[in-house]
């Protein structure tokens, strides 16, 4: 049991490729500021922009996770996601990635349910 419970963090090959490329990005913006380099601070800029980007496709790859819980065996950061293919649902990277994902990724749609009858009871 880890030190978190029994819970699904979302490690991912994504996750963290992005944390780490957006830290470092972040971290060269701050010292390039403390510096007074403006160039340094477009550059530390450009490499935060560069992480979400990175992020983002290696989640369209299978390196992410879809939203919600997974199951216990996929807690693994190096397990890949089989369904990233297809798109996820109610996934905005996926909707944004083309029409052929944003097609399989749409929210599908709820049959309606019909409620019983209330008794007035009177």
């Amino acid at each position: 049991m880890s030190a978190h419970g029994d819970v699904d963090l979302g490690h991912t090959v994504a996750g963290w490729t992005g944390t780490i490329l957006a830290l470092l990005g972040c971290t060269g913006a701050g010292v390039a500021f403390c510096a007074a380099w403006t160039p340094g601070i477009w550059l530390g800029l450009g490499v935060v922009a560069a992480a979400a980007l990175t992020t983002w496709l290696l989640h369209l790859a299978g390196w992410g996770k879809p939203s919600g819980p997974r199951a216990p065996a996929d807690w693994d950061w190096r397990v890949r996601d089989t369904a990233a293919r297809d798109g996820h649902p109610d996934c905005l990277g996926c909707r944004l990635s083309g029409p052929r994902r944003a097609a399989a990724a749409a929210p599908r749609p709820r049959p309606a349910v019909s409620l019983p009858a209330a008794d007035s009871g009177a």
